[in-house]
């Protein structure tokens, strides 16, 4: 498959997911008492405190209180590991600590439990401005999603900027297409009737082009999460977020 050049010219900036959402969804977001995903965010608290594996540690021992520590990392990730040279999302962020510093296993895509520290995590930066860096090591990842982006693929031969760059704003199935921002993940989404990552999400629009999906957490999708998070450089961090 060749790669496919953007089909439409910037001509504005990229919106949040919530610049589509319908009145209703916008005030369910908005309300830490009603917005189904802060169940997630609470249980990550706990487990924030709780110590596990090996060393028997917390993730509060070494990173302390987390509305202090963890401002603003969310809108820093994807970002390359120093140690290992690979690019960590916060789920892998995550479980690389569990691994390395706590002696524990790693959690599966998708748990409760590692759906729930992500939430906790990425709910300290609400209100951040996404910002990462593409340079240096981060480099070939980033022209790796973007390549991703704008190449066709899948039985019906689209690519994501056809839809989420071409089309943002059209109407589909009775949904609004939105620009494609990963910044309110992990969300809880009304279809799922549960909190879910970005990962599930771009598997979900993978399995709707008729493309290969590929793992959570694969190289793939990381990549591709880095170039949508500097795509929407400057946009919000809404975690977590609800989506229809």
């Amino acid at each position: 498959m060749g790669v496919l050049l953007p089909v439409l010219a910037a001509d504005r900036p990229v919106r949040p997911g919530s610049f589509y959402m319908s009145k209703n969804l916008l005030a369910l977001q908005a309300d830490d008492i009603a917005n189904p995903g802060m169940l997630w965010v609470s249980d990550g608290e706990s487990l924030w405190r709780q110590p596990v594996g090996r060393a028997q540690k917390s993730c509060a021992s070494c990173h302390d209180a987390a509305d202090v520590t963890m401002k603003g990392v969310a809108a820093r990730y994807p970002a390359v590991d120093a140690e290992s040279g690979e690019l960590f999302n916060l789920e892998k962020r995550i479980n690389t600590c569990r691994t390395r510093h706590q002696g524990a296993a790693a959690l599966a895509y998708e748990t409760d439990e590692l759906l729930a520290l992500t939430a906790y995590v990425a709910h300290q930066s609400r209100g951040e401005r996404v910002k990462v860096h593409i340079d240096g090591p981060a480099a070939p990842f980033y022209e790796a999603g973007r390549k991703r982006f704008y190449t066709r693929v899948g039985q019906l031969n689209l690519s994501c900027a056809q839809c989420h760059e071409a089309n943002a704003g059209r109407r589909l199935r009775g949904d609004t297409i939105s620009d494609g921002v990963g910044s309110g993940w992990p969300a809880y989404r009304l279809e799922w009737q549960t909190l879910g990552s970005l990962h599930r999400r771009l598997r979900a629009c993978s399995l709707g082009v008729r493309a290969r999906q590929f793992d959570s957490g694969s190289p793939e999708y990381l990549s591709l999460e880095l170039y949508l998070a500097k795509r929407a450089e400057d946009v919000p961090v809404e975690a977590p977020a609800v989506r229809r």
